[in-house]
């Protein structure tokens, strides 16, 4: 839980858009085939920083948005 709450936090979402930015550019810099797939992969962290979505969380059994996932967990003691 504390990696889909870390993901959820600004720090994550942060570290998500500067991940998807950086691949977008690798990819494009490149400028082959393999750096415009790395380009569109690229486009999937960016998204999940943007929209505040943590892709693992249903695997995790956590709610799928950032904003579900902080206020099911306002309130209960952090695990360390």
């Amino acid at each position: 839980m504390g990696f889909a709450l870390f993901m959820s936090s600004a720090a994550g979402r942060v570290l998500r858009i500067v991940a998807g930015l950086v691949m977008i550019g690798l990819g494009v810099k490149a400028g082959t085939t393999g750096g415009y797939i790395l380009a569109i992969i690229g486009l999937v962290p960016l998204a999940l920083g943007i929209f505040n979505w943590c892709l693992f969380a249903p695997l995790l059994g956590v709610p799928f948005k950032g904003s579900e996932l902080r206020r099911s967990t306002k309130g209960q003691p952090r695990a360390s």
